[in-house]
């Protein structure tokens, strides 16, 4: 529901703080003070296109704010929750517009795109403006509020349902089938991994290998410098024997200086540390050998080993995995005839079931569109449209594949007089015609739309006396329901408002400003009474005035 709206150099306003209340709200004033601007600020808080006109003359921008309670429309709260803009309970859309024809548009305090603003917009208010674009006028919408009607939503849910398990099963036939012959496929996996088994992928097996290689390729030279450290450390003039002779020395002499004592210790350490070098190294000796053909091997693993990466476009440490994958695909054809036998049985008993779930679903739409077309059609006789008819006519879908909106959309048919046939709404050119019959889809449909808070702009227009009287009646019966608000410049529908604000223009400096005032019991009189005798207000215009609110 509207609480607040704000409004700052908007078009001829300065400044406009409105508060709202459930039930109807109707705004009035003399033509051409601005009553529509509160409809076209709603429109711009709802996603229209930025416009630099909009701006009032001499400001640099305008700014419009509206604040929703979300206590009626959990579906908006769903999404704030899910854009992670949630805040509390209530929720402020806000944009800014340029005078140079730029906008900037926000949810809650957080920038936010045009398209988000207006996708949640469409989940809290729903403006019907003459020659405007309705969600009524599209056919999806149609369908959904016909749908809502039903009230039986395990209906349309069981044709989801089977729909999206045909489509899920039958997208795994297509993967199934995209992989061409599966017995040719199976055996090409089997001869790629019989390639990459034959040759030890493991990350330990080719670091081994890289470094059994880089030994055999410099054996030559990993041999001269073990013989010729071997000579130093073992041989005649060996370090060893030279170190022994050190400390014997030393410890003759030990007794004449102490200190003596710990050098010798030391080179006791060096020496036990040159005789495990010397045992290590004569063992990297024995391993050593000027093998040509280990050599050739190891490098025609190595090869081996980088056209196997070439061939699977992957660098070598990454061929198990490569293997790993292959052999899992494998596996996973192993049964491949199988499953595709079972799954032809399983898409028919899919496609069998959301046929039947199909068939429930557009029983009760036929049921249902046949009595919301009578409703509709007595509605808009009503409205001045006596003789109009208002059908719904069920279309089947060309696609014979399972839709999770059944088997046929709806489409609203409307013939404004008699002995013409009905035409699709969305093509009806009069904008009173249009706003007249979407008032009575409304009344017809109450409490079917989500929608908590609906504005309608002068849907009273080209009507009057009676047929006024019955669209204040409507709108008011829609206000017990929830949130309207309505531009009208008829006293007979501003007389059914609940609530009623007033709006004016005067000019100050040379400027035309308006001015928007919520009226009390009096300032009602007040307005009706002007409405309905002009400028120069009469005792008998403000008893006539009174008589038609105390009729409501």
């Amino acid at each position: 529901m509207l609480l607040r709206l704000s409004i700052r150099d908007f078009a001829v306003v300065a400044h406009a703080e409105l508060a709202f209340a459930t039930g109807l709200t109707v705004i009035s004033g003399e033509t051409g003070a601005g009553k529509s601007l509160l409809v076209d600020a709603l429109g711009f808080l709802s996603g229209a296109r930025a416009d630099a006109g909009a701006v009032r003359f001499g400001a640099q921008r305008a700014e419009l704010s509206a604040e929703f309670s979300l206590a009626d429309c959990p579906e908006a709260a769903r999404w704030l929750q899910a854009a992670a803009l949630d805040e509390d309970q209530t929720c402020l859309l806000r944009r800014v517009l340029h005078a140079d024809g730029g906008s900037k548009a926000w949810i809650n305090g957080r920038q936010v795109a045009l398209a988000q603003l207006a996708e949640l917009a469409g989940l809290l208010v729903e403006v019907h403006g003459q020659h405007a674009q309705q969600a009524l006028l599209v056919r999806a919408r149609q369908t959904t509020l016909l749908d809502a009607c039903i009230r039986q939503p395990d209906l349309l849910q069981d044709t989801r349902s089977t729909a999206e398990r045909w489509k899920a099963l039958h997208a795994e036939r297509q993967a199934l089938l995209a992989r061409g012959d599966v017995g040719e496929r199976r055996r090409w996996l089997q001869f790629q991994l019989e390639e990459l088994d034959a040759q030890p992928l493991a990350a330990d097996a080719l670091a081994e290998l890289d470094a059994s290689h880089r030994r055999h390729a410099h054996a030559a030279a990993l041999i001269a410098v073990c013989d010729d450290a071997l000579e130093t450390l073992a041989g005649d003039t060996a370090v060893g024997s030279r170190v022994q002779r050190l400390r014997h020395g030393l410890q003759r002499e030990a007794s004449h200086e102490a200190r003596l004592v710990d050098v010798d210790a030391l080179l006791d350490s060096a020496s036990i540390q040159l005789d495990e070098a010397t045992s290590l190294l004569q063992r990297i000796r024995d391993d050593l050998d000027l093998d040509p053909d280990a050599l050739a091997d190891l490098e025609r693993q190595l090869t081996r080993v980088q056209d196997l990466a070439r061939k699977h476009r992957v660098a070598p440490e990454q061929l198990q995995a490569q293997r790993d994958a292959l052999a899992a695909e494998l596996e996973s054809l192993t049964d491949a005839d199988t499953r595709l036998r079972r799954l032809e049985a399983d898409i028919a008993a899919a496609h069998a079931a959301w046929t039947q779930a199909a068939a429930r679903l557009s029983a009760a739409r036929r049921v249902i569109g046949a009595r919301m077309s009578e409703a509709v059609t007595a509605l808009i006789a009503e409205l001045g449209m006596q003789g109009g008819v208002f059908e719904i006519q069920l279309e089947r879908n060309p696609d014979p594949q399972p839709d999770p909106n059944g088997s046929e959309r709806a489409e609203f048919l409307v013939s404004a007089n008699p002995g013409q046939p009905p035409r699709p709404l969305r093509k009806i050119a009069s904008g009173g015609e249009l706003s007249r019959i979407s008032l009575a889809i409304e009344v017809a449909t109450q409490g079917q739309d989500a929608v908590p808070t609906m504005v309608f702009d002068e849907v009273d227009a080209g009507i009057g006396g009676a047929v006024a009287a019955a669209v204040g009646q409507m709108l008011q019966a829609l206000g017990n329901d929830r949130q309207v608000l309505c531009v009208t410049h008829q006293p007979q529908v501003a007389a059914a408002g609940h609530a009623q604000y007033g709006v004016s223009k005067a000019a100050s400096e040379g400027i035309t400003q308006s001015a928007v005032v919520a009226l009390d019991d009096a300032g009602r009189i007040e307005e009706i009474a002007r409405m309905l005798g002009g400028a120069d207000v009469s005792d008998e215009a403000r008893a006539a005035a009174r008589r038609l609110l105390d009729a409501h």
